[in-house]
């Protein structure tokens, strides 16, 4: 099923999460953050959770989705995991501007460092556990084996073009400098 590879996903979310857990743990004890691990963190969220994961969600699986004669309950669900996924960019911008705040010398941009870290550390669980539990499964009863199939595909030469997509990227940021 084309939920599937989304699901493992989720597992290897959920290790990041833990580890920004851990991350936020010793930025309280110790009062300073590794600026190196919030841009990794951020990379991860931003490339892996964000435009890799959500990017398969949204672009194939919530795009064929509209095509089908859905429940009310699951038109609501996929607008709630929509505006979810916005939220979380919102938030990893403000978690970009507070680490550069504080690698340009404030220490008050901690505090927002903090904030927005833990903000992904909460919301991240209970956004997982909202699409395995309550949506993935039951949505692929409007779908045919072969519509599945063709899902799964897309989804699988979604991943294949999103390195190259990343660095093309890269490469184009910096021949505009």
């Amino acid at each position: 099923m084309p939920v599937g590879p989304l699901m493992i996903e989720h597992r290897l979310i959920e290790r990041m999460i833990r580890i920004m857990e851990a991350n936020l743990e010793s930025i309280r004890k110790n009062n300073k953050v590794d600026p190196v691990f919030v841009d990794t963190a951020v990379d991860f969220i931003s490339i892996y959770a964000d435009r890799c994961h959500h990017g398969k969600e949204e672009d194939i699986l919530f795009r064929d989705l509209a095509k089908k004669n859905i429940s009310e309950e699951h038109k609501r669900i996929k607008g709630e995991l929509i505006e979810e996924h916005k939220k979380g960019r919102n938030n990893v911008r403000k978690l970009v501007e507070a680490k550069a705040e504080y690698v340009g010398g404030n220490q008050n941009a901690l505090k927002d460092i903090v904030s927005n870290m833990e903000t992904l550390a909460k919301f991240y669980p209970k956004h997982i556990e909202k699409e395995d539990k309550h949506f993935f499964i039951p949505c692929m009863e409007y779908f045919t084996d072969a519509e599945k199939e063709a899902m799964l595909n897309e989804m699988y030469e979604f991943d294949r073009n999103m390195i190259h997509e990343k660095y093309t990227g890269v490469v184009e940021a910096y021949e505009k400098k």
